[in-house]
């Protein structure tokens, strides 16, 4: 078996450097006790970090991980949207003709200010810099464009975007959002959901590639799929899945697998319990799809293939 700090380092070295940030898409399983899981996950986190990621990580235990939408919303919550809107009008403000002076906010007054010019005529300049880098950029759904286009234009204060539409758009990317006539001025009105989420989250990595980052490690814990029979009410902590919750689990782990050749700039890491290989009810056996396209049916025994889609981990490396 392959140790979880030997694990995380190869990928950081093999996957997460060189080959994700150029433009790559992998999706790993490694099988882990609850003794090895925590300390894998720990370690791939902090790899992810230093090489420059933004990290999302997602418990099956606290995280409908059987729902796509889910998966995004929680990935949402995660990520400094406003941050990333900062960056991108720094870049938009710059490629127009006005680099900001400071480190701060480039608002428009502060920059009309500190160029001597009219406000009308940067706030035309920047906008249309705007709409050429963000919305004409098709690698991103249509209406991950508008939101991100008007996050930007809300850091900008022209007044364009209220602070109401601003909390608005924040809520409806993390799925918190109750009233979709919140964004009718952001030419949103399709709420975030099974038949548009996978497309929202296909995007997520490329607009942090725009802005600086390598690119989106998702960790997503799902060993609370192997736990077949629920606790006493009084014992239960967090979400529990029935047989169809598992399989649609497993459907979107399938998909994900399979969406690798559209998908660029991400690496999953899916950590799953000894059960995953063992459980024929609750287990790769349950969902002939997902193992066909992960499970190695000849592997060395005392030696893992880190290459592999499918790991196991140890608290310790063996050494043949």
């Amino acid at each position: 078996m392959i140790g979880p700090e030997e694990y995380a380092s190869f990928l950081g070295r093999e996957y997460l450097r060189g080959y994700v940030d150029s433009g790559g898409c992998a999706v790993k399983f490694a099988v882990a006790d609850d003794l090895a899981a925590p300390s894998l996950r720990h370690e791939a986190v902090a790899q992810g970090r230093d090489s420059g990621y933004e990290v999302a990580v997602l418990d099956a235990a606290t995280t409908r991980v059987h729902l796509i939408e889910q998966v995004f919303f929680e990935v949402a919550r995660q990520i400094d949207w406003d941050g990333l809107a900062v960056t991108a009008l720094r870049g938009a403000t710059a490629a127009a003709g006005f680099p900001p002076p400071t480190d701060d906010v480039p608002t428009l007054d502060v920059l009309a200010a500190h160029y001597r010019t009219d406000t009308r005529e940067l706030k035309r300049d920047v906008d249309r810099e705007l709409q050429r880098r963000i919305f004409k950029d098709f690698d991103m759904v249509q209406e991950f464009r508008m939101a991100m286009l008007r996050l930007c234009q809300a850091a900008f204060r022209t007044g364009q975007v209220s602070d109401a539409e601003h909390t608005a758009l924040l809520e409806w990317l993390r799925g918190d959002l109750r009233q979709m006539s919140a964004l009718k001025s952001s030419l949103i009105y399709r709420r975030i959901a099974r038949h548009n989420a996978r497309q929202m989250l296909f995007s997520v990595p490329h607009w942090l590639a725009t802005n600086g980052h390598a690119g989106l490690l998702i960790v997503i814990d799902v060993r609370r799929l192997g736990v077949a029979r629920r606790p006493p009410v009084e014992e239960r902590v967090g979400q529990y899945y029935t047989r169809l919750g598992l399989l649609d689990a497993y459907e979107v782990l399938r998909q994900l697998i399979d969406s690798t050749d559209e998908l660029a700039r991400c690496f999953v890491l899916v950590i799953a319990a000894p059960e995953l290989l063992s459980d024929e009810l609750r287990g790769l056996d349950a969902y002939q799809a997902l193992k066909l396209r992960i499970f190695d049916e000849i592997r060395d025994r005392r030696r893992d293939n880190p290459f592999s889609s499918l790991v196991r981990i140890g608290r310790e490396a063996v050494v043949a």
